[in-house]
């Protein structure tokens, strides 16, 4: 059997064991999640620097991509910056294929067997996320959390946007924050001699001289392999690993997982440099004139081990005055405020004002719509922003110390004066990845762009972000190179590189 049929299948007669009443639900939504996974898995082929893809040629009906073997792969006009599953099917010299799986297999190019695995989970996974949707309520969420769990499709360009390899269909509706359940966090107890501690760890999570450590549930059942004692409960969001405790804080697990592309652990050295992280952001958010908040780092902790650690965090709606909401940007499409273009704009301009004032300053925030939120009024207008989960910054000692900044203890690849990294890990993440993924389109975020630039300060950052290229993580080349440690990137045509952008045209 096909991959893709075979998850798809797998999902079935899991779901008509523990769901029935979904069945019928789940087969209706298959066909728009395979359009869904096509789409980002067109926008790689297209877009990235895969080394069986020997040229592209764009004709009045498509692009047509020649392949080292010889064949030939035609699809529509590509806009990177799409949201909208707008590829239904596309032709591998005579064969038509409507499913990324399938696609993936007859490709036949080196790991692509494992990465068609991968994909055929994430169009199962997706049309079970899907299935479970109650009728979208248009009264805005009174929580945080629930904002998070409105985000059903996952990333919005990566084709793994709902790979969950490992996942039970049981597991998935007990803890994927779009199934809205509630879940019940361990306390494993583990000697306070035996553990490493960043910050302040709670009492309520101390039992003489042990720490209880919060931990999830899949992750004491499957890697583990130990029951943990009652402890917390809590509602996912995005990451799935991190959940709300209700009036208390975010509680950041290690989960062994992939999810999408990286296996969820908490390593030893970001559980070290936390608390150190934390009160350097603190410290240069309050250069933002207000503009940015920073969640804190309460308190970390891990058994000397990614697989038991945690980490937890002030909550985003802390920085909330009365009638504001605060939400994640991957989240702002279901407020319905991305289709004003006014709106769009306001909010390119705040975020980049924030993001190429810290780049400026010497620190690249990893802006993608999971780690930043934007603070709205009650009518919806964009007013501050959340940044959470520093893990993955990247601070620049030369520019921290030009600007006469207390240069922070950091070690590792947090550390880096490279030009072109620290600009990939903004522009990547922000431009490429939040902004484009509220706008929806090239031409939304040309419009947006072109107005919010306007009265930026005019930096080499700044001249960067209009004249080249725009960096993206290369997801599937990742994907489908096991072999090769970090990242790898992919340039996007750059909606200001043009006076009018044409998106998707030859």
């Amino acid at each position: 059997m096909h991959p893709a049929t075979a998850a798809e299948a797998e999902v079935a007669a899991d779901l008509a064991a523990v769901r029935p009443e979904l069945g019928a639900r789940y087969s209706a939504e298959l066909p728009g999640a395979r359009a869904a996974v096509l789409t980002r898995l067109w926008r790689a082929l297209t877009h990235e620097p895969l080394p069986w893809v020997t040229g592209r040629d764009r004709g009045r009906d498509g692009l047509t991509l020649r392949l080292a073997d010889g064949r030939r792969l035609h699809g529509p006009h590509p806009d990177p910056y799409a949201t909208s599953p707008y590829v239904t099917a596309v032709r591998l010299d005579e064969v038509a294929h409507d499913g990324p799986a399938p696609l993936m297999a007859d490709l036949a190019v080196p790991h692509g067997a494992a990465f068609a695995a991968e994909l055929g989970h994430s169009v199962a996974s997706l049309a079970l996320s899907r299935a479970g949707q109650p009728p979208r309520s248009e009264e805005w969420p009174a929580h945080g959390w629930q904002w998070e769990q409105r985000v059903v499709d996952g990333h919005p360009y990566h084709p793994n946007c709902r790979s969950r390899p490992g996942f039970s269909v049981a597991e998935q509706l007990a803890y994927g924050p779009e199934h809205r359940p509630v879940v019940e966090l361990g306390l494993m107890p583990v000697p306070v001699a035996e553990c490493l501690v960043a910050g302040a760890w709670p009492e309520g999570m101390r039992d003489g001289g042990r720490l209880l450590i919060p931990v999830h549930p899949w992750q004491a059942a499957h890697v583990l392999k130990m029951p943990a004692a009652e402890g917390i409960s809590a509602h996912p969001l995005m990451s799935l690993r991190t959940l709300a405790v209700p009036g208390g804080p975010h509680v950041k697990t290690a989960l062994s997982a992939r999810l999408t592309s990286s296996v969820r652990d908490i390593s030893v050295r970001s559980i070290a440099l936390s608390a150190t992280l934390s009160a350097f952001a603190e410290s240069l958010a309050a250069r933002t004139d207000g503009l940015l908040h920073v969640t804190r780092t309460l308190g970390a902790a891990t058994a000397n081990s990614p697989d038991l650690a945690a980490v937890l965090r002030e909550s985003p709606d802390a920085y909330a005055a009365p009638g504001e909401h605060v939400v994640p940007v991957a989240a702002l499409a279901a407020t319905g405020l991305p289709g004003s273009p006014g709106w769009l704009a306001d909010f390119a301009r705040l975020a980049l004002t924030v993001g190429l004032r810290l780049l400026e300053l010497g620190v690249a925030l990893e802006a993608h719509g999971q780690n930043l939120l934007v603070v709205v009024s009650a009518t919806g207008a964009p007013l501050r922003l959340v940044y959470r989960d520093l893990a993955d910054v990247r601070v620049s000692p030369a520019r921290l110390a030009r600007h006469g900044v207390p240069v922070p203890e950091l070690t590792g690849r947090v550390v880096t004066d490279d030009v072109t990294t620290l600009r990939r890990k903004l522009f990547g993440s922000l431009v490429a990845g939040a902004l484009a993924g509220a706008a929806g389109s090239g031409e939304a975020l040309r419009a947006a762009l072109e107005t919010a630039v306007q009265d930026l300060p005019r930096t080499p950052d700044l001249g960067a972000l209009r004249e080249e290229p725009l960096p993206v993580k290369a997801l599937t080349l990742m994907r489908l190179s096991p072999g090769v440690s970090g990242d790898q990137w992919a340039e996007l045509p750059n909606p200001l590189a043009w006076t009018r952008f044409e998106a998707g045209r030859p």
